[in-house]
Parts: structure tokens; sequence; C-alpha cells
């Protein structure tokens, strides 16, 4: 079978993704998924035959579609593609790839530009959830040139503002998918090691970096380099995967379910070399953050892990709170990541009983369109690909 697929590829935040119009494409099952790995290049290491990057980074595909709910304008799926594995996995959305969604709508017809901002109403179906983002469209077209920055990202850009509405159980339907503030993990490495789960905007486990034997300063490659380690924040990651019921066997976790919950390692600010090798002062953030992405370190922070990070530092007893302290404005959380500094904001209320309600989180994202075109898929005759 053939295909000859319109598809724009965009810079989201510090993601990058080819963003694609659902009637383009097959219904959902085994064929969307044999097209999306062929698409991508997957499964190779260097995705030499696709159009993927080689890093889980790069090699995430937006799905895009007019929505007849009142309360959106368009539907976006979030693929997350494997690069090495033959997966292609649903399970939660991306952020960043999220930021390139109003852009897409509107260069593709699926939404009018007004000047000078157009508000886009994104219905995310991986996680349920209404998100607006806010376009800048001086004369009715998108601008993507600015001079907001974003770590991660060479130069500047125009800023787009995301707000996820009620981002709380993304996934697991409750801000606390297990009930409780800090679950106990047993593993073969660390022995029994306490987490916090919590699930906002998506689904993330976090860790204190002191208890896996780190500092939270350290660097991708650093963490990348060591295979004993990455096994065994993996197998940390999948005991998590266990006791949400997303898979049976932790040790399948990395195949069953790749995505989700994002392993995410905090500790208490201190100052840091970036990536780029610029100093961040302890007084420029609230918190450190090291964030495991299919197997791999993020080079930076997801947007929705950190939309979930800036919800977990308001729940007191969390190990995200803990990290951060006392005398911290939670409406703004800067985390400090290997990138830079990531402000996320969130507007919460407190009830009479103490309840933690989460009512929105927020942050900003770049994007920029790199091309516009035609992809060409040829799919052979052979079994499916295996869906997270």
């Amino acid at each position: 079978m053939k295909y000859e697929i319109p598809c724009i590829i965009l810079r989201g935040g510090t993601s990058k993704g080819a963003y694609l119009l659902e009637g383009d494409l097959p219904p959902a099952g085994p064929e969307l998924n044999r097209l999306l790995l062929r698409l991508m290049g997957s499964p190779d290491i260097k995705q030499i035959d696709g159009l993927g990057g080689a890093t889980s980074v790069t090699s995430k595909v937006a799905i895009v579609a007019p929505s007849a709910r009142p309360d959106a304008d368009v539907e976006y799926l979030f693929a997350q593609v494997a690069v090495d594995k033959a997966v292609v996995s649903y399970a939660g959305n991306c952020g960043n790839i999220l930021s390139g969604v109003g852009p897409f709508a509107i260069e593709a017809g699926l939404v009018q530009a007004v000047s000078p901002t157009t508000q886009v109403r994104i219905f995310n179906r991986n996680t349920n959830k209404i998100i607006e983002a806010h376009i800048q469209t001086p004369d009715g077209a998108v601008r993507y040139g600015g001079k907001y920055h974003i770590t991660g990202v060479p130069g500047t850009a125009a800023p787009i503002k995301l707000r996820f509405l009620n981002p709380a159980g993304s996934v697991f339907g409750a801000l606390l998918p297990t009930g409780n503030i800090i679950d106990v993990l047993q593993t073969s490495a660390y022995g029994k090691i306490e987490v916090s789960i919590v699930d906002a905007t998506n689904p993330l486990v976090f860790v204190r970096a002191a208890d896996v034997g780190m500092t939270g300063m350290e660097l991708p490659s650093e963490i990348d380099g060591n295979p004993e380690r990455l096994q065994a924040l993996e197998e940390l990651r999948g005991e998590a995967a266990k006791l949400l019921g997303l898979v049976d066997d932790a040790q399948l976790s990395a195949v069953k379910s790749p995505g989700i919950p994002k392993l995410t390692i905090v500790a208490p600010v201190c100052d840091y070399i970036t990536t780029t090798g610029d100093t961040v002062h302890a007084k420029e953030i609230d918190l450190l953050c090291r964030m495991m992405s299919m197997q791999k370190t993020h080079p930076t922070c997801a947007m929705t892990g950190a939309m979930c990070i800036a919800a977990a530092a308001v729940i007191p007893g969390t190990l995200a709170a803990q990290a951060v302290g006392t005398n911290v404005a939670l409406q703004t959380l800067r985390i400090g990541h290997p990138g830079g500094v990531l402000d996320a904001g969130v507007d919460y209320t407190i009830g009479d009983t103490g309840e933690i309600t989460i009512c929105a989180t927020y942050g900003y994202r770049t994007a920029r369109k790199l091309m516009s075109g035609t992809a060409f898929v040829e799919l052979e005759e052979e079994g499916a690909a295996d869906e997270s």
C-alpha cells in the first residue's frame, strides 16, 4: 500500500515532529501504527529511512482533526514513535508537540486566524483534556518570529501560551492515582524506595535524586552513558507502571508502557552547569529536575512534565513539594533542567478541609514551521506493529 501524505514538519517547544491531518491517514489500528513507524524510519537507531531524528524528542507525530465538540476547535492525538523498537505509544500527551498544534491548525485551514492573537481550543484525545493555545497572528497569519527564548532551542521566536484546563487525572482519573502522597516501591537496585505518583497533564513518578545515588545536577550524557544506572532507573519506573496497572511485569515496561509514567528525579536547588556550559545559580530556580523519556534522559524537561511538577509542588508532602521547600511563590515555579530554566504556572484552590484542586496549569513555548510537503510511505505486507 502506497501513501502520499500532506505533512508539515514543525519544531514544537524542544521537540520536533510530523503534523498530519487525520483524514489523510488510515483509521486507528495496526495499519496506522505501521505507517507511523515507516514514516519515522523505526525501528532503527539512526531512523535513516524516515523523518525521525534518532531521539525520542524528534520521533513524534501529531494527528489533528476538526472537532465537533462545543468546547474545542480541533482534536489532537499524540503518537510517540519509538526509535529502536516497533512500538507506537499513544499513552499521555506531549506539551512540546502540542505547542505546534495551534499553528498547524491555522496553516491547515482548520481555524480562522484573527489579528493580533488567535486562541485555538485543543481537545487532546490522549488525555481527554482541553488546552487553550494563544498564537500570535498579526494580519491573520501565524507569526513564528519573535523575541521569546526557551532553553534547549537556539535563538528566539514568538511565544505561545498554553493553558491546560482541569489537568488532574489526565490518564488515571485522579490527581493522586494511588490515593497516596508517598508510595514505597521495591527494587533490586535500590531496595525499598519512596516515590510520589502525580497525574496532572501527564503522569509522573517522582523520586529523590539522593535516593538513586544522584545529585540532580547530572547532565544527560552522564546518565545515558551509564547503562547500569539506566537499567536501575527503568526498573524503578517499571515498578511504578506495575503499581498503576499499566503492566503486569515491571520488566516489560519499556515495551508495554515506554512513555508513562515519566520518571522524574528531583532535588533541592544548587548551582549547576547546563549542557551548553552556562551556570544556573540556585537563586534562579525553585528545584532541580532530571526527567527520563523513553528510557533515556530528556535533554530539557517535557512541557506536560513541567505542568505536573508545578501541580505536584502545591501538594504538601509530595517529593516535589519537599524538594521545593517553603517560601516559594508556587503560582510560578522555576524548574532547573539540563538545558536551563523552565517556568511553569499553576492555578489552584484549597478547600475547607485542605484538599487541593488544580484548576489549570500553564506555560510558554515556541514553535517554528520547518517544511511543508508530501511524505511518501509504502507499506509491505507484514505483521502489525506493537501498540501501547
